[in-house]
């Protein structure tokens, strides 16, 4: 529970988890101290009023009412399914409720499922990954997912090295939806616009990516993880940041609309206090699909380059030009002829994710529930909606380590 306490322009915020009556009381102490000493902001746009939200998917009770064997029933399958490698992962699901209530008469209230299988299959030489998300249970098929790891695990083995320099690539969705992520930290949100550290900044109105690229933030889409409302109790809205390679707009909250002075108002998308420091940040990322039919069409379209399932150790070099680094993992090839063909090692890359996204071939019709919750912290389930993408320039710096364990 966190809770904030305004004294005129000044507010002070405290957390807990001991939600028993001498918690709270020692809660609204603290949070009462913090806004007697905080100063005054000019900007604070106070308490949000009290708000209808939309009526969303995204809770389902067979997945809310599952116990400790049926969970143990959907990790068997996977483990059931693996044949030659060993295997490495969970399944996992569970029910989260976020309220929002306040003084001003706002009081909105949601349940939220979500299920996960994710599957690692490697040995000393070869490594594949392959994950499946889904707010119903139901939807998620763990033996499945053990086969896809596999087989691009043993695909992997022999893996060769390759020299630094710029490729053209194929992304797989995982691959896509972290850089994306990464991206959007700094340039989709409106603190970044406002403190100019944005890609964005100086070019909304402006072609920025090639015309096949659209990106939304749509929270309410019921293919992703829907929710009705943000950390301030505000209803979602879908944002369009990117139309057909156009930028169109960020992401905002109540403060930063506030500090806009320019009559922007909030579009539902206020995070929670742990990360006010970023702003309001798009927690529903939704990349509109193409027209190929398979990552194999993808690699047609490439004809020489690299293949990449999914990348780690990501962080962002240069926020204003929209620069990560990171590394390949878990199933890299070389693409030759418009095949996917030999295996390489892990790969070091630098890349500009506007740079990328300027030259694209293609994209697959298809897109996949990427999650991007890493279930350290509180659940709180979201992810990207991204297809399979072919790009014009993936910048390769170094060789990192072989697949494997």
């Amino acid at each position: 529970m966190t809770l904030r306490v305004v004294r005129g322009k000044r507010a002070g915020v405290a957390s807990t988890n001991n939600v028993d009556r001498d918690g709270l009381s020692e809660l609204a102490r603290r949070a009462t101290e913090a806004a007697e000493s905080a100063p005054g902001d000019d900007a604070f746009p106070g308490l949000a009023p009290p708000a209808d939200p939309p009526v969303v998917e995204g809770y389902d009770e067979e997945t809310a009412s599952l116990g400790p064997d049926e969970q143990a029933r959907y990790a068997a399958a996977a483990i059931e399914a693996a044949t030659d490698l060993p295997v490495y992962g969970f399944f996992t699901s569970g029910v989260s409720e976020m309220a929002v209530a306040s003084s001003t008469g706002l009081s909105v209230e949601q349940r939220m499922t979500d299920a996960m299988a994710l599957v690692v299959a490697a040995s000393p030489d070869c490594s594949g990954y392959a994950e499946h998300t889904a707010w119903r249970a139901r939807e998620v098929d763990p033996a499945s997912v053990t086969r896809q790891a596999m087989e691009k695990a043993e695909r992997t083995r022999g893996a060769a090295e390759l020299e630094a320099g710029v490729y053209r690539a194929v992304l797989e969705p995982y691959a896509f939806a972290e850089l994306l992520e990464y991206f959007s930290h700094d340039s989709l949100g409106a603190l970044g616009l406002l403190e100019k550290r944005s890609y964005l900044s100086g070019r909304v109105g402006k072609q920025v990516f090639d015309e096949q690229i659209s990106i939304a933030d749509d929270a309410l889409d019921a293919r992703g993880m829907p929710k009705a409302f943000d950390f301030e109790g505000t209803p979602k809205q879908r944002v369009d940041l990117i139309e057909n390679g156009v930028a169109r707009g960020v992401v905002w909250d109540r403060t930063t609309a506030a500090r806009a002075r320019n009559g922007t108002v909030t579009t539902g998308h206020a995070g929670p206090v742990e990360t006010s420091d970023w702003g309001p940040l798009p927690y529903a990322l939704s990349v509109a699909p193409g027209t190929a039919d398979s990552v194999e069409e993808l690699a047609e379209l490439v004809g020489d380059g690299i293949y990449i399932t999914r990348l780690h150790y990501l962080g962002v070099v240069n926020p204003r030009e929209g620069v990560v680094t990171g590394m390949t993992r878990d199933g890299t090839f070389r693409i030759r002829g418009g095949k996917i063909a030999e295996p390489l090692v892990n790969l070091r890359f630098t890349v500009a994710v506007p740079e990328l996204l300027g030259e694209v071939y293609g994209l697959t019709r298809r897109v996949a529930l990427v999650s991007l919750q890493n279930f350290y912290g509180e659940r709180y389930p979201y992810g990207v909606l991204a297809p399979a993408l072919a790009a014009a320039r993936f910048t390769i710096t170094g060789v990192g380590s072989k697949p494997g364990i």
